[in-house]
Parts: C-alpha cells; structure tokens; sequence
C-alpha cells in the first residue's frame, strides 16, 4: 500500500524536512500551514490561516481526501520578537502564556478535534504530535520556561486524554507525543550556543528519526510521550 502522510505545520523546518524525505520516497504528502511551505508539485498544500473552526474543518477534510496513514502535527512556539522563556516566575506574562498555549495546546486540540472521525474509522492510523521533553514534570530538574513547561506538558495530556477516547473506538491507532531532540532550527537558534558537542541535530536527521519512530509505533504506546529513539519519557 502507498504511503500516505498529513503534516500539520508543514512549513516549520521540521515539517518541511519530514514532507521532503517522504516525497522522495514516493508517499503522498498532504500539508496544511498557515505560511508557504517548499515548492513541490508532488504535495498537496492547503493554506489555512485558522480564521474560524468552519474553515480549519474544512481545510482537513479537504486534506484526508488523500487518506494519510500517518499523521504528523508540528506546531509549537517556544519564544518569539516579543519574549523569550522565561528564566524567573517574576517574568511570567499573562499574555505570553495565553499564547503559549494557544500555540502550543489549542491549535493541535483544534485539529485532533477536526479528525476524530477520521481517527476512529482508520484503521492502524498513526499520529505524532510534535512536544518537548521540557514538558515532563518528571524530568523537571532546571526549573524556568514557565510557559513552554505548562504548555507542552498540557499538550501530552491532551495526547494521553484522546488517546483513550479514540482508542475505545478504535483499537488499531496509535496517538503520541514526541520529543524530537534538540534541531537547528529557528526555535533552538537563542540556546544553541551552551549545547554539548553532538547534540544538535539537522533538521533532516531529525525527520530520519521521527519517521524511524513512526514505522515502529504500536498501539500499546499509545497516549505516551516518546524521546526521539522511540523510547518513554515520563510524564
């Protein structure tokens, strides 16, 4: 069977990564972004400024036309021109954090919302959202990036909630969240410089082991939050 695959923040430098190598191995690629993605007359790109829940839905069904087995969500904020993470709870802004987890949690609820239906009738669909391991409150040692914490480890338990829900449905999906390891994208670019020699990974490498964790998802992960090896993290 041909691979199909929706990325959903397709043109972060991830998403373009994982849509490119995909490409090139003869899937379907279907993106939604609300920026331009790359210029490929092998993908689908529709454009979705998420100007109301009307239109998000139906940019998805419009996507899903292309019955994706896999289903990759990348959107995610960590800082921006208007703040970075915060280093001490006096910097913590209630604007900044509403964005956080705007960004963070409520657009990719957003789209789970849009493809329920479409989760629970496909069968052995597989879904990755796109988190951080700073969101574990188990791992939590340093302290700081208050909203990006808060916003991500809310992000899991909306994958872990789900999860359950379709799961009751539909045995054969797998839904989880993924640390993807530390990218050089624009997202890491501030904090690149204090980084351990090797641990900064192109974003094409990252897209290798994104992909290598999709091809081993099984549904008894389903609802965890996994490193970039496929291995668990802890909540």
């Amino acid at each position: 069977m041909k691979q199909s695959i929706l990325i959903i923040g397709g043109s972060s430098r991830i998403g373009q990564a994982i849509a490119q190598q995909c490409s090139d191995e003869g899937a379907t690629v279907s993106i939604i972004s609300r920026q331009p993605a790359a210029d490929d007359v092998r993908w689908f790109h529709y454009q979705d400024a998420l100007q109301s829940e009307d239109s998000n839905q139906q940019c998805v069904e419009r996507a899903l036309q292309h019955q994706p087995n896999s289903i990759f969500i990348c959107n995610g904020v960590l800082h921006d021109a208007e703040a970075m993470p915060e280093k001490t709870i006096r910097q913590l802004n209630s604007a900044q954090l509403a964005q956080r987890l705007h960004s963070n949690v409520i657009v990719p609820a957003q789209y789970l919302r849009s493809l329920f239906r479409y989760l629970t009738r496909t069968p052995q669909v597989k879904v990755l959202l796109l988190s951080a391991k700073v969101g574990s409150i188990t791992d939590n040692h340093l302290g700081g990036w208050y909203s990006y914490r808060m916003s991500k480890a809310a992000l899991n338990m909306l994958v872990k909630t789900i999860s359950i829900e379709v799961g009751r449905l539909n045995p054969s999906a797998t839904i989880v969240s993924v640390h993807p390891g530390t990218t050089d994208t624009p997202l890491s670019e501030p904090f690149q410089s204090n980084l351990p020699h090797g641990q900064l990974q192109t974003a094409e490498h990252t897209a290798q082991r994104l992909l290598k964790v999709r091809d081993g998802l099984t549904p008894e992960v389903s609802g965890a939050l996994l490193n970039w090896d496929g291995s668990v993290l802890p909540f």
